[in-house]
């Protein structure tokens, strides 16, 4: 994969996994379905999953393995799967040695303002998803942006959109977001599932509405160049952030859609006048 490039001139990449990871064998089931599925479309395709969820609402909530159990487990599906990696981390020391097991470091929503870790991702040369927080304005992520690439040896930055804060325990996607962020010059993700978290509402959990995935991923598909999915076997199970989910089941109809409406559209999107 060309990471400066993910995508192609017939597909949207997809970055797709669980939240965070349950065990080795739920990974490998995830890795291989989403693969299969990815490969079935051409869809080029970087499996995500977390070693710690550092924001959980509660402190007893499921963090996963940590870092070394998790690093080995991404370590693994990246070599047997052949697929790049994509992962969480929170803290500056822990981007160096998640650099070794994986391709893409990812900056929480939380945490896009947080300078040493930027510049310690940036460090590392690998790729950097920098997520929008909830509590920015679009046209402000450029200078997350530019801290990134003020490294020397900085690799490739991917910018994401996750919806932003609206009122208490609920998130709204502005669509204006997409042409402001494709003014940084890097590829434009559209995380659909944290995009419908209702954080917070189950009291002890964060809340969503999976059932709304599908309708903000399709008005989405003519303005991006990626996507983010949470995607599980059995939501309701799932350590983290199950009710924004997608279900696997439902997974491949959707990149279906996805890809018709992305093709119709990606001349105009890349012409749009509002992202130069």
């Amino acid at each position: 994969m060309d990471f400066a490039r993910p995508f192609t001139d017939q597909s949207f990449f997809l970055i797709a996994g669980p939240c965070v990871i349950e065990s080795r064998e739920h990974a490998h089931l995830m890795a291989s379905s989403l693969r299969d599925l990815a490969e079935a479309r051409g869809i080029p395709f970087i499996y995500k999953s977390s070693f710690d969820k550092a924001n959980r609402t509660s402190r007893e909530s499921h963090r996963g393995p940590g870092m070394e159990g998790g690093l080995d487990i991404l370590a693994e599906i990246r070599s047997r799967y052949g697929v790049p990696v994509l992962t969480d981390v929170h803290e500056s020391d822990q981007c160096a040695p998640a650099a070794q097991a994986v391709d893409v470091l990812q900056i929480p929503a939380f945490l896009c303002r947080q300078t040493d870790l930027l510049l310690a991702a940036a460090a590392t040369g690998r790729t950097v998803n920098l997520k929008k927080g909830q509590f920015l304005a679009p046209w402000d992520l450029k200078h997350g942006v530019e801290k990134l690439q003020s490294v020397p040896g900085h690799g490739p930055v991917w910018v994401t959109e996750r919806g932003s804060s609206f009122g208490y325990g609920n998130l709204v996607v502005d669509f204006q977001s997409f042409p402001h962020l494709r003014k940084t010059g890097c590829p434009v993700v559209f995380d659909a599932t944290h995009s419908v978290q209702k954080p917070g509402a189950l009291g002890h959990a964060t809340g969503g509405a999976r059932e709304m995935i599908p309708s903000l991923a399709r008005a989405a598909a003519t303005a991006v160049d990626g996507f983010f999915f949470e995607v599980h076997d059995c939501p309701e199970k799932a350590w983290s952030d199950g009710p924004n989910a997608m279900r696997l089941e439902q997974f491949g109809a959707l990149l279906d859609e996805l890809l018709i409406l992305w093709r119709a559209g990606r001349a105009a999107a890349l012409q749009d006048a509002a992202g130069k």
